[in-house]
């Protein structure tokens, strides 16, 4: 544990004052105009591929990511870089298939299209367990994870840390809503990437020497050259093999379960997906996700590297978790607080993406449904009257969840070693069934509402009997299953049992309200250049350190 200097206090003040102030100044409205429910939420569905391309990195890199990935960097080695590396390649997919579909229909969040698609009930259902999901086990992690980094880093308390991190994160985003995350997302992006590259750049070079950056990166290879596979092999060493293989089990990063975690998290998830659905254009939305895919190759070098580099700088650490921050004690003055900041700025920026998904699908798919209000977020020409209270609703929504997950993050996490392989297994629980269902739900016509219910609630029941510990009274063999692989072969099972009851019960053909008319999966020359360079880069990586 340190404490910044005063150079570094004023540097991170400054970035507070900074980033706050034009995160309100982009929430203005012109004068006499209301903030309605397409304002607020979908920041009046008018954001640029720049926007939505940062928007969509700050929401994902987050403590869970620079402190828990940087953690298991330590732990495992750059094999954790795979969902980094196999995220950019997922989002060439969603942006070529998913998104026409969901822009085309006017998708303003997931449980809306499950309702569209299949019926009342299962958006319901969804719209609490996201709401459940994103609360106790996204939102809790942010901010436990970055007041850690926060502790250690600048020696103060860590529940004051945690209270302060998430109640900046409320206010920041608490009068502009999507708007006010999204177009501040370029500044804080580029202040992530900035404050990454420095601290990788001095953490290699301090293992260099006269030798510099590329020296130190030499020496970490030779000195650790187990961190440096990105395809584990079992050892046949049972421990080694529980922290290693177990999470990331060989060739499955590319073609099993990680494509299940990929697809769910980047297609499918409103945390993510909303700022795509807030692009001003189909066009503008597949040129975001291209920039996030960019973005995404580059992420491992910010993240896995100074956590590497911690297994020989500070091998005498007790928790990987606390590899990002050690590194960054290394900083000099001045610079410190300008990285410190970077890991503020990602933290702050995931945190109120967070909140502000949590407020949108608490009250377009709960608290609007329930009251039965058509909002102008779901119809331009629809209702006006009660758009301010909408609002208000949000607001007290994301007001509540931040207490919540305040509340709740040091018993959920604090015992833990590596919360980020916490977040992937218990994630894991849910996502091969949502990616089903809306798999299902986009590409095969004679989905019913009753099949995605069975293939949502298989995925949690068969899920847990593969978690269930053998010592207490679980079936061995299946718990012995490495979670990755246990996704993949929850999604195929749940798939069957979806497709046998959408078989058995067939649905009312008016029941799928989601058209194809006028959907083109054809993609811009720019796009498909960009894709090609994206996956040139990805096999060449894969291959050099296979």
């Amino acid at each position: 544990m340190t404490s910044l200097s005063n150079i570094d206090l004023f540097v991170v003040i400054a970035y507070a004052i900074g980033i706050f102030g034009l995160a309100q100044w982009v929430s203005r409205e012109k004068a006499g105009h209301a903030k309605d429910t397409s304002d607020y939420f979908l920041a009046s569905k008018s954001l640029p591929w720049w926007a939505i391309g940062a928007s969509l990195i700050a929401a994902n890199i987050s403590a869970e990511q620079i402190v828990g990935m940087s953690g298991s960097g330590f732990a495992i080695g750059l094999a954790i870089a795979s969902y980094e590396w196999m995220a950019a390649l997922t989002l060439l997919i969603v942006g070529k298939f998913f998104l026409p579909i969901f822009l085309k229909n006017q998708i303003y969040t997931m449980p809306q299209f499950l309702e569209q698609r299949f019926g009342p009930t299962i958006r319901t259902v969804m719209a609490v367990f996201w709401l459940v999901l994103y609360i106790f086990v996204n939102l809790t992690s942010i901010i436990w994870l970055g007041s850690i980094a926060v502790t250690q880093v600048a020696g103060v308390n860590q529940d004051v840390a945690l209270i302060g991190l998430g109640t900046f994160a409320l206010l920041y985003q608490l009068r502009g809503g999507l708007k006010a995350v999204a177009l501040t997302d370029i500044v804080q992006v580029t202040l992530l990437v900035f404050g990454g590259l420095v601290v990788s750049y001095l953490t290699l070079s301090k293992i260099g020497g006269d030798s510099g950056f590329v020296g130190g990166f030499m020496e970490l290879t030779r000195r650790v050259p187990d961190h440096f596979d990105m395809i584990l092999e079992k050892t046949g060493n049972a421990a080694v093999d529980k922290e290693r293989y177990d999470k990331l089990p060989g060739i499955a990063v590319l073609i099993g379960g990680m494509w299940i975690a990929n697809l769910s998290y980047w297609g499918f998830n409103q945390y993510i997906i909303q700022r795509a659905l807030a692009a001003k254009s189909l066009q503008e939305a597949q040129k975001g996700v291209i920039f996030a895919g960019f973005l995404k190759l580059l992420m491992p070098v910010i993240i896995v590297l100074p956590g590497i580099a911690a297994v020989v700088l500070a091998p005498e650490l007790t928790k990987p978790d606390q590899a990002y921050p050690t590194m960054m004690t290394l900083l000099p003055t001045g610079l410190l607080g300008l990285v410190f900041a970077a890991l503020i700025a990602a933290i702050i920026a995931s945190t109120a993406s967070k909140i502000n998904s949590i407020a949108t699908i608490f009250t377009l798919d709960i608290y609007a449904k329930f009251k039965g209000v058509q909002t102008r977020a779901e119809d331009a020409e629809g209702t006006t009257a009660h758009e301010t209270r909408l609002v208000l609703v949000g607001r007290i929504a994301a007001v509540v969840s931040i207490i919540i997950a305040m509340a709740t993050a040091r018993p959920l996490l604090g015992s833990l070693d590596q919360a980020f392989q916490y977040i992937q297994e218990f994630s894991g629980f849910v996502t091969p069934g949502i990616t089903v269902i809306f798999l299902l739900g986009l590409f095969w016509p004679r989905a019913t509402e009753a099949g995605a219910l069975v293939g949502a609630v298989a995925s949690v029941v068969l899920s847990f009997l593969f978690w269930f510990p053998a010592d207490w009274g679980g079936i061995a063999a299946l718990n012995a299953v490495p979670f990755m692989n246990r996704m993949m072969i929850v999604f195929f099972l749940s798939l069957a049992l979806a497709v046998i009851v959408s078989l058995a019960r067939p649905a009312r053909a008016e029941s799928n309200l989601i058209t194809m008319e006028g959907v083109s999966f054809r993609t811009t020359r720019g796009f498909n250049i960009a894709s090609a360079i994206i996956i040139a880069i990805l096999i060449a990586l894969y291959a050099i350190w296979w």
